[in-house]
């Protein structure tokens, strides 16, 4: 959020102060003084502004509008999702725009999440991007690691309920986790994704937790916009699946693209998170993706103790090698 603003200083008597050009100032105080002997009276207006910007070196939690200053004043816009969460930030002709709720949900009945972009009917801000960190691959694919006992581990969710189940019993996901990113343009104006980058919070030993697998039977694959990121690498980075081209790739409010992650951890359990680097025209900037504001979590699950729930059973039991 930006403001300006202009003031005069103390005129002598008979002069009277020119009307102060602001634009969004703040008028923070205005004092007159009465002198004995003489009827003449002085005013004084003090008008000051403050721009409020990103601190230097504060940690990207979204995204952020990089625009030339003096043509375009940014103000923040945050929108975040229900699976996951971005904070774009961006206006035009210097407008405050407004804030979205800290929590949403871009399909209710789902677990993905908008991230909602600063765009305006002529141009184009940060993209929203919509993140499921509790996708699938096929009905068999996903293993949780939870620091309970067999016993007392309700039966698998299916893949909408996977977000509640989770979260119940604190588990991570084992191996392999899955992200859904389904992102759009805001405005008329294209906006080109420039690239997508892993950002690693922290790096650990794998938890000594049980496995649980989800589901039975395997299904298909994955198609399209499929990119594969080896958690346990030093420099964890996305690179292509299955043919699939690089970035960068195109978006708008009209042509959204879908965007599938998989993440793999064997030998260390993982936090991490996103960032999508977008531009637009003279506008450029960054979108952190995570999961509700935390990193998302990922840790091996090699040699730990694993669990299925065949269909027809009421309980797990050891899981079937292969």
């Amino acid at each position: 959020m930006a403001g300006a603003g202009a003031g005069g200083g103390p005129r002598s008597s008979g002069q009277r102060p020119a009307p102060a050009a602001r634009r969004r100032a703040v008028v923070l105080a205005g004092v007159g003084v009465a002198a004995a002997l003489v009827s003449a009276a002085l005013a004084a207006n003090l008008l000051s502004g403050r721009d409020h910007g990103l601190p230097a070196g504060a940690p990207s939690t979204g995204a952020v509008d990089h625009r030339p200053a003096e043509t375009s004043p940014s103000a923040s816009k945050t929108a975040d999702a229900k699976g996951g969460s971005a904070s774009p930030s961006a206006s035009r002709g210097g407008s405050p725009s407004a804030s979205a709720p800290a929590s949403g949900s871009a399909a209710r009945g789902g677990d993905a999440g908008p991230a909602r972009g600063g765009g305006s009917e002529d141009g184009a801000g940060a993209p929203a991007v919509a993140v499921n960190p509790y996708k699938w691959e096929d009905p068999c694919s996903q293993h949780y690691l939870v620091d309970q006992q067999p016993e007392q581990v309700p039966p698998p969710p299916g893949e909408p309920d996977a977000r509640g189940w989770v979260t119940a019993l604190g588990g991570v996901a084992g191996g392999e986790q899955m992200l859904a990113l389904t992102v759009q343009g805001t405005g008329r104006a294209t906006v080109v994704l420039e690239d997508l980058h892993v950002r690693v919070v922290e790096k650990s030993a794998p938890l000594a937790w049980n496995d649980f697998a989800m589901g039975v039977g395997c299904g298909g694959g994955v198609g399209t916009a499929a990119f594969g990121v080896d958690l346990d690498a030093g420099r964890p980075a996305l690179s292509p699946k299955a043919g699939q081209r690089d970035f960068p790739y195109k978006v708008s409010e009209s042509d959204p693209e879908v965007f599938y992650v998989f993440a793999d951890a064997r030998a260390h359990n993982v936090s991490w998170y996103l960032e999508l680097d977008w531009s637009s025209g003279d506008r450029h900037g960054t979108v952190r993706i995570d999961d509700e504001g935390r990193p998302f979590r990922t840790s091996g699950n090699l040699g730990r103790p694993a669990y299925s729930h065949p269909l027809g059973s009421s309980e797990w039991g050891p899981a079937q090698p292969g």
